[in-house]
């Protein structure tokens, strides 16, 4: 039983249908180097990408450790009904899970390349 809501918070978390959305945002020129750019401009743009990207993957990682949170105490509370009980509770943490799966999944597409240098690969 424990195994279903983990595999509910995953299809969620990752539709088998990838989104053009996530593509968009690495292949949209605003991303790369662009002409007449100083190194340093370059280089500041590498930076907060790298900044943004780790950001967005601690937010990432709090969203996941909330996520098995709630999907544990739902199974809580599954556990303490029977087939003639429907707890509001229930309902609830339903509702916040898909909230946050939904939210995961928009984050997890927002991955930003860094630009790199001209002639060296990305760090």
């Amino acid at each position: 039983m424990r195994s279903c809501f983990f595999v509910l918070v995953l299809i969620c978390l990752f539709p088998a249908v990838p989104s053009s959305r996530g593509l968009a945002a690495q292949a949209d020129p605003q991303f790369g180097p662009r002409r007449n750019q100083s190194p340093d401009e370059a280089q500041r743009e590498r930076e907060q990408a790298r900044a943004r990207n780790k950001e967005r993957q601690e937010k990432l990682k709090a969203d996941t450790d909330k996520l098995l949170r709630l999907a544990t105490e739902l199974k809580q509370y599954v556990d303490k009904t029977n087939e003639n009980i429907l707890s509001i509770e229930v309902i609830k943490k339903t509702d916040e899970i898909e909230k946050l799966a939904k939210s995961v999944r928009e984050k997890m597409k927002t991955y930003e390349q860094p630009p790199s240098e001209q002639g060296f690969p990305p760090h």
